[in-house]
């Protein structure tokens, strides 16, 4: 069975998507001055060597509109070699690849891809799938990647009803710029006191 891991750019108020950032950047989901090199080690280290990607269709659209052209790097390998799983109804729209749809039932197609054989899956971005996985216990991990910024308005990362949860900490870096990489584990619904 695949591990699912959330790793999610965030800034300190919790934004992960704000309306400066513009839809042709890899930043547009979220904050990202991680600085060079122990940041990006910590990133990369975070995906992993091989992986999956489950994306909601605009995080799709907003990578496959920068990835696929960016220069060869091994994030940009990595994203670009992983296979895609998209939530979407227009499958047949679907460039960037390789892909595959999530079908009609969000939480089915997870569960099926989640009991394949393969590498680890990760959901970045796409936070409006964060809080149907956590509801129907399908996140495994979770790696918030916190820039020391204030953005005010824009996308928040847990959407308002998401279901209450607990997280118990495995790990915390921090790269010289201030980004704090902190890795959760999934516990479960909270249960009341």
């Amino acid at each position: 069975m695949r591990t699912l891991k959330i790793i999610e750019h965030i800034s300190l108020d919790g934004v992960i998507q704000h309306s400066a950032m513009t839809a042709t950047s890899p930043t547009a989901t979220g904050p990202r001055p991680i600085g060079p090199p122990a940041g990006r080690d910590a990133v990369m280290a975070a995906h992993g060597e091989r992986f999956d990607l489950l994306l909601g269709r605009r995080t799709y659209d907003i990578w496959s509109g920068f990835w696929p052209k960016a220069p060869s790097s091994p994030l940009a390998d990595r994203l670009n070699a992983a296979t895609k799983y998209i939530a979407t109804h227009r499958p047949e729209s679907l460039e960037w690849g390789p892909f595959e749809g999530l079908g009609p039932d969000l939480v089915e197609g997870v569960r099926r891809i989640k009991w394949q054989d393969g590498p680890g899956l990760i959901l970045s971005g796409s936070s409006t799938l964060t809080s149907t996985l956590l509801e129907h216990g399908l996140a495994d991990d979770a790696v918030l990647i916190v820039s020391p910024v204030l953005l005010g308005t824009g996308k928040r990362f847990f959407a308002e009803g998401t279901p209450a949860h607990a997280f118990e900490l495995v790990s915390t870096t921090t790269t010289p710029t201030g980004v704090i990489l902190t890795t959760y584990k999934v516990v479960g619904p909270l249960k009341a006191a």
